[in-house]
């Protein structure tokens, strides 16, 4: 190796370094002030209880704040779209869930893309939803249900807590699987959409296990089935829809974690190692077990993967239910 080689790799080692070491020191101080998690959704709902969570157990492995922010409208767009137009340096993250990847084919003209503007950090947790109606509504069962719909079409309603949510995609599933019309009214948030149906505005409504099981359990609506493949033990007395009427039905709510793309991948790795840390804690898991949430472990590949396949499946959704997109 020659001299001039020798002295244009120090050069090159010299530039190199110091564009390397800043990015390193960063991560590794990560976080120096206070972090927020941005909630693209209602107070109240999954997104924002199980972000209050995971906010306040990075907060304590972390040593600095973690503050969970509620944004919701528009069907989450207008929360994200804040997120997609924050600095990526870890100080601003989105809590995002199955309404995120609905979008994808359902909003196209959205202001952000998901898997462009965005980099995966970490899964949350997924659970089951339930299919509810209010007493009122002459039905002892989903079979009664839907032959009631089809002898009303057009005059039953359903609520949702807006377009593209996993409660407006579970409903249109079950619309196109059923041959049913029933009326979409969406809401702003969750809390609006449960309200709606417990007071009877709406007849019908999808929700998540985790918040409606209360209520079931309350009288206060009328549960006839749970959305995944085996019934729920918070629910275990109800039916599965598949099992309940609609064989192959199947549809489940689940949430995450992403951060403005270009943000560092030390500290997205540094952030996914915590929060797959506080989601597998035993006092964790067994507290969300009882309420029907399991914890979603993933790294940030498998969080790529795994967000890339749902927008496939319900592109396929969107297609074949003719919703028409936004």
């Amino acid at each position: 190796m020659t001299l001039r080689s020798v002295a244009a790799i120090a050069l090159a080692l010299t530039f190199a370094c110091p564009v390397l070491w800043p990015v390193r020191a960063a991560a590794q101080d990560y976080p120096t002030h206070p972090v927020k998690i941005v909630v693209p959704f209602g107070a109240g709902g999954p997104a924002d209880v199980y972000s209050r969570v995971l906010a306040q157990h990075l907060t304590e492995a972390l040593k600095q704040p973690f503050v969970v922010e509620d944004r919701p409208g528009a069907g989450s767009i207008i929360g994200t779209d804040a997120v997609a137009k924050s600095p990526p340096d870890g100080y601003t993250l989105l809590a995002m869930s199955n309404t995120h990847t609905t979008n994808e084919s359902l909003v196209p003209n959205k202001p952000f893309q998901l898997m462009r503007d965005f980099v995966p950090v970490a899964g949350i947790n997924y659970s089951d939803l339930v299919m509810v109606i209010h007493p009122s509504v002459p039905a002892k069962d989903l079979k009664e249900f839907i032959a009631y719909a089809k002898a009303n079409p057009g005059k039953l309603n359903y609520a949702s807590s807006g377009v593209g949510t996993p409660y407006h995609m579970a409903a249109e599933l079950i619309k196109t699987m059923t041959g049913t019309d029933i009326v979409h009214v969406p809401h702003r948030a969750s809390g609006e959409m449960r309200n709606s149906v417990i007071g009877g505005h709406v007849q019908m409504a999808f929700d998540a296990i985790t918040t409606m099981a209360s209520n079931v359990k309350a009288g206060q609506v009328r549960a006839l089935g749970t959305s995944a493949a085996l019934r729920s033990s918070v629910l275990p007395d109800v039916p599965t829809i598949a099992a309940a009427g609609v064989p192959g039905y199947e549809s489940t709510i689940w949430l995450g974690i992403m951060a403005p793309a270009g943000t560092p991948k030390a500290i997205v790795d540094k952030l996914n190692a915590e929060i797959n840390k506080a989601i597998a804690r035993p006092d964790v898991k067994e507290d969300w077990g009882r309420q029907g949430a399991v914890p979603l472990v993933m790294s940030p590949g498998e969080f790529d993967a795994y967000l890339r396949k749902d927008i496939d499946k319900w592109a396929q959704v969107v297609k074949s239910a003719g919703i028409k997109p936004e």
